[in-house]
């Protein structure tokens, strides 16, 4: 018996939710789904948990807006409800949610930390694990997949299929990016794997996000103000046509580099970032060139953090989850379909997020304005302005 006879049947995948019949097979009589077959085995189950004491002490204080955030955050989940924290790129997501993490894991309950990009997993891991030192915190990605099980686990989107109605607090930053944002069976994983409540946390929540959260009765918080209170750094876009546009890339990052700052050249795909560099490296010494096939990327990036490049080429691998002082940002070709108005937004967040160097300049570089590049300006002035009424009242 093959798939097509089963066409007027409705089967619904139980991992990933898939019913369209042209990722259905069939094997031994029983339908298979082609969309997560990949993701089949290795999977637990939501064990009991035990009550653990839990501590961490940060080395800073968090701001009036991130306490009342943290609070918030505890309350809602006591009261069994779902939030979604839209806060600005360098609010802090991170310390917001410790008090919440460390309350439910007080609790005997299991708590898991998700983010799309598994770089940004790493990362995270560490911090998470420095924090909490008393307990057992492990990470999931692709290749990394021993251990499974700790009082928190911190994971990429796509080793949540393991985990079947398993967490009792499930955060997922980063909602929007890349590969989890439209993509159906991460979705279908992230809500398979929630045993009670989530913390879905994003700097630019997509429609989608906002309608999946709706449905689900949850609150949402807002959090426009940066742990150190300044604005954030409004792009200024420079349009240059043809051969122009490669000139002008040449004077900006020549001032840039004059004023010794580091930068990063976002490029939206990685062939442009490999001739973009090509060219670069004629006119500029010390340059780097990153994208998701060069190897050895957070020694690079450690080198860079120590001086030893003055400048980044690089793609939306970047994009998220890495800060450095004083850093400048050009966008090249911002006009380029790839990116929308979510995607600016995030890559102008790398600037100005270290309270030693709290402003700094994003360039918008393109051939022409777009509606994607106003609506990233015009949403950075609005969380601007938010803050500026918020410091007006308190």
């Amino acid at each position: 018996m093959n798939s097509n006879q089963y066409s007027n049947q409705i089967y619904k995948c139980p991992v990933c939710g898939n019913t369209d019949p042209r990722y259905l097979g069939v094997r031994g009589g029983s339908f298979y789904c082609r969309k997560c077959i990949t993701f089949i085995g290795g999977e637990e189950t939501g064990d009991i948990a035990y009550p653990k004491s839990a501590y961490y002490k940060l080395d800073y204080d968090l701001t009036e807006d991130q306490m009342r955030l943290s609070e918030k955050l505890i309350d809602n989940y006591k009261n069994n409800k779902n939030t979604l924290v839209h806060a600005v790129c360098g609010s802090g997501k991170t310390e917001i949610v410790l008090k919440v993490i460390k309350y439910a894991i007080e609790c005997g309950e299991t708590v898991g930390f998700a983010i799309p990009r598994r770089d940004v997993a790493i990362e995270l891991y560490n911090r998470f694990k420095d924090i909490f030192k008393r307990n057992k915190v492990i990470c999931l990605y692709g290749g990394h997949t021993e251990d499974t099980k700790g009082d928190l686990v911190v994971l990429t989107t796509h080793q949540l299929y393991r985990y079947d109605k398993y967490f009792d607090l499930l955060i997922v930053d980063e909602i929007d990016a890349f590969p989890f944002n439209g993509n159906q069976v991460l979705e279908a994983f992230f809500r398979r794997s929630i045993r009670r409540n989530y913390i879905m946390m994003s700097a630019t929540p997509t429609d989608n996000a906002l309608s999946f959260h709706k449905e689900n009765g949850g609150e949402i918080e807002e959090l426009f103000s940066r742990y150190h209170m300044h604005p954030l750094p409004v792009p200024r876009l420079i349009v240059r046509k043809g051969v122009f546009i490669h000139i002008e890339l040449i004077d900006v990052l020549r001032k840039f580099l004059k004023k010794t700052k580091p930068v990063f050249i976002f490029v939206p795909t990685i062939d442009m970032c490999e001739s973009l560099y090509s060219f670069l490296k004629l006119f500029f010494k010390r340059g780097l060139c990153l994208h998701s096939k060069v190897g050895d990327r957070q020694n690079k990036l450690q080198e860079f953090k120590e001086g030893k490049y003055r400048y980044i080429v690089t793609t939306a691998i970047l994009e998220r989850g890495v800060t450095f002082p004083d850093l400048q940002v050009i966008i090249f070709k911002a006009d380029h379909t790839l990116y929308n108005s979510h995607a600016l937004i995030q890559i102008a967040g790398r600037v100005g997020r270290k309270k030693e160097h709290p402003d700094g300049e994003v360039i918008f570089l393109a051939n022409e304005s777009n509606e994607e590049i106003e609506n990233a300006i015009a949403e950075i002035k609005r969380a601007n302005k938010s803050l500026q009424n918020m410091s007006k009242i308190f």
